[in-house]
């Protein structure tokens, strides 16, 4: 506070202050000690400050409030970074490239993508970060401690945030939305993965055929039509599935429930998707638009594959015999020739059919008989 006044220095890092019992919070930190916990939830910290303001998550009190708009925190600090945003000044500037920021906790974060500096390391992995929070995320995949609960359901989580984006499906809120269609969702990062679709970037690949995809959710589903595993089972019938979603709107089928219905018609259904792609028959929409002609339609799937009549790409290759396709749904198809039984079998060759007559046809080609006569 006083310029020229003693520096306690944390001999752990790169931390000092001016206060001695600063120092002693900060050793906290690299030691695990947390002597404030609240007694609402499973949360420990390592001040009483923290503690306060921890407290107002419980009582929904955000007593600093932005006078440019409906913002409000629970901290003087994160409303002060964010007036900057009405402002627009960034006022830390990085030395080493354009970068420039808020606050001089950010600026501090991005200069160790420079030096490459990692201080905080897992004492029971290789892990190692740039970041206290995350380190302290990274801690519980290890103790398997889900400190952040759900007042609405049985969900527990690693995060702050994850439980944030979790309660926005009881509240129904979706803050995201998508500036090239009517998509809206309550995560950021299933934004990202949308945005996706509109500028075709798939960056997962599948190592066994020509598949890619917008997210690692899909990829790990699709990789289970090779492998061959249905991880979700019917306790009624047979059915098994790869995703919960297919399990849970085929368990509708046994009760007959169909819980979306449509506004403008009878139809009703088993899940929202199918709801949302019937009214596009009753707008006229089709938002899904070919830029080689002037096909369009309402299904992404069906506009990705219309792009193949144009690109003349067949990613789907069969491992048994010379067929190639365009979609999934045909791929599948026909690979059931291959595993379907073939009882009928020919006594020449190693040909094998379903049927008798077609058994029957074929021997003729061995005995030159044509099968095709015509009466004069």
């Amino acid at each position: 506070i006083h310029s020229g006044g003693k520096l306690y220095r944390c001999s752990e890092c790169d931390y000092a202050s001016t206060r001695n019992a600063n120092l002693k919070i900060h050793m906290r930190i690299h030691s695990g000690e947390k002597p404030y916990k609240c007694n609402e939830c499973e949360y420990g910290c390592t001040n009483s400050a923290n503690l306060k303001v921890h407290m107002r998550t419980h009582s929904g009190e955000k007593p600093y409030e932005c006078d440019e708009c409906e913002y409000s925190t629970t901290t003087s600090g994160c409303l002060k970074l964010h007036m900057l945003r009405h402002s627009g000044e960034k006022p830390y500037k990085c030395n080493e490239c354009g970068y420039s920021c808020i606050s001089s906790g950010k600026l501090k974060l991005h200069m160790r993508r420079h030096s490459g500096e990692k201080p905080y390391k897992c004492c029971e992995c290789d892990f190692s970060c740039a970041q206290y929070g995350n380190l302290k995320r990274h801690m519980r995949i290890h103790s398997g401690e889900k400190p952040y609960i759900c007042v609405e359901c049985d969900y527990s989580t690693t995060t702050s945030e994850s439980l944030k984006a979790h309660l926005r499906i009881h509240s129904c809120e979706k803050p995201y939305t998508c500036n090239e269609c009517n998509y809206t969702c309550s995560k950021y990062d299933n934004l990202k993965i949308h945005m996706r679709i509109h500028s075709g970037e798939k960056p997962y690949k599948c190592n066994e055929c020509a598949y890619d995809c917008t997210s690692s959710a899909n990829l790990k589903v699709h990789m289970r039509i090779h492998s061959g595993e249905k991880p979700y089972k019917c306790g009624i019938c047979n059915y098994s599935s790869t995703t919960s979603g297919c399990l849970k709107s085929h368990m509708l089928t046994h009760s007959g429930e169909r819980p979306y219905k449509c506004s403008e018609c009878v139809y009703g259904c088993t899940s929202s998707g199918k709801l949302k792609l019937h009214m596009l028959t009753h707008s006229g929409e089709k938002p899904y638009k070919c830029s080689e002609c002037d096909y369009s339609c309402i299904q992404y799937g069906n506009l990705k594959r219309h792009m193949r009549t144009h690109s003349g790409e067949k990613p789907y290759k069969c491992s048994e015999c010379v067929y190639e396709g365009t979609s999934s749904g045909n791929f599948k198809k026909h690979m059931q020739r291959h595993i379907v039984e073939k009882p009928y079998k020919c006594t020449e060759c190693n040909y094998s059919c379903t049927h008798y007559k077609n058994l029957e046809s074929h021997v003729r080609t061995h005995s030159g008989e044509n099968p095709y006569k015509f009466s004069e």
